[in-house]
């Protein structure tokens, strides 16, 4: 197994420590700082296993499979605990889990039919802004100008969400057709 791929693996079994660091005592500073923490080192894990498999030519199918699903697995755990703590609206996350499941299909589609439907930038911004999202909802810093910047960087998440989904069915329209 290649160093991505290890960071990718890193990445899923950081997910139960994540949680349960941010579910266990919503009141302990430590556990939430914890929780931040991990989040932060398993989304910078996402970061670096794309470049280096791109920097090194250590793409794998595993990988391919693995990243995406470990990215969806860590985000929408992390936005499923904010949902328990009261952070963020579950409306907002219903939406955006669904968006996760519409595309996975459109990629099982599309893979049925020999193509590779590939991250486009707006789908990359909307995952940027998500795990933004989630680290400033894990700080839950108060005052009064940072909730205020959470719930734009929360509504700018749920619009690029919207967009890239749309995005991504416009572009591949043809594959709902059977065509490659």
């Amino acid at each position: 197994m290649n160093l991505p791929n290890k960071l990718t693996v890193a990445r899923v079994v950081l997910i139960p420590f994540f949680v349960f660091f941010l579910l266990s005592d919503p009141y302990n500073d430590i556990l939430k700082w914890a929780a931040l923490a991990t989040f932060i080192i398993a989304s910078l894990t996402d970061l670096l296993d794309g470049r280096i498999a791109r920097k090194y030519n250590l793409v794998t199918d595993f990988g391919k499979f693995m990243d995406p699903l470990a990215d969806k697995l860590l985000v929408c755990s992390a936005m499923i605990g904010l949902v328990e703590l009261g952070r963020i609206p579950a409306v907002i996350v219903i939406t955006i889990i669904a968006r996760e499941f519409i595309i996975s299909g459109f990629r099982l589609i599309a893979a049925d039919n020999g193509r590779v439907i590939a991250a486009s930038y707006w789908g990359k911004f909307k995952t940027t802004f998500q795990m933004l999202m989630v680290v400033l909802m894990i700080a839950n810093i108060g005052g009064p100008v940072m909730p205020t910047i959470t719930t734009v960087i929360m509504w700018i998440a749920l619009a690029l969400t919207i967009v890239s989904l749309i995005d991504y069915l416009v572009k591949n329209k043809d594959v709902l057709n059977g065509s490659k």
